[in-house]
């Protein structure tokens, strides 16, 4: 398995909502299980509907994928790979916050997909190589940038 070179980097510029779930379904596609990847941007920037398209590319209906903001882990298992989506926006920084999800317990799941939003919570939370950013700027209207990045340093 090689999922370092399973994620696509670079930019692409979302119109609609349905671009940016397109964006998402074309990197979940490409996944291939342990990777991680760190979602960031404003509330209302897309990071859901990104979520939704990246569990259609997995096999998971993207129906049953929310925003996991009281719950903090949604595990969805009925794909070809499981999908946790995290969101940490309500626990305190550091690393803190990595233990309330017990990410080390899903990060040993090398048949799974871990999607977190307001990743920059858990500060210098030590993540495998396999890690990615995804930065989704923009607003309202206005049209998205997604941005895919490998995360330097495998920290947050």
């Amino acid at each position: 398995m090689n999922a370092a070179a399973s994620v696509q980097t670079g930019t692409v510029i979302s119109h609609n909502p349905e671009e940016t779930f397109s964006a998402g379904r074309s990197v979940g596609e490409r996944l291939e299980g342990g990777e991680v990847l760190l979602l960031s941007g404003t509330l209302g920037a897309g990071k859901t509907v990104f979520t939704k398209g990246l569990a259609a590319g997995l096999g998971l209906d993207p129906a049953e994928v929310s925003s996991p903001s009281f719950t903090l882990v949604n595990r969805h298992g009925e794909g070809r790979l499981v999908l946790y989506h995290l969101d940490l926006y309500r626990l305190a920084e550091g690393h803190t916050a990595a233990h309330a999800v017990e990410l080390d317990e899903l990060l040993a799941d090398e048949r799974a997909v871990i999607v977190i939003e307001w990743a920059e919570r858990m500060g210098r939370y030590r993540l495998p190589p396999t890690t990615w950013r995804v930065h989704i700027d923009g607003d309202g209207e206005d049209p998205r940038r997604i941005t895919v990045t490998r995360a330097a340093g495998s920290e947050t």
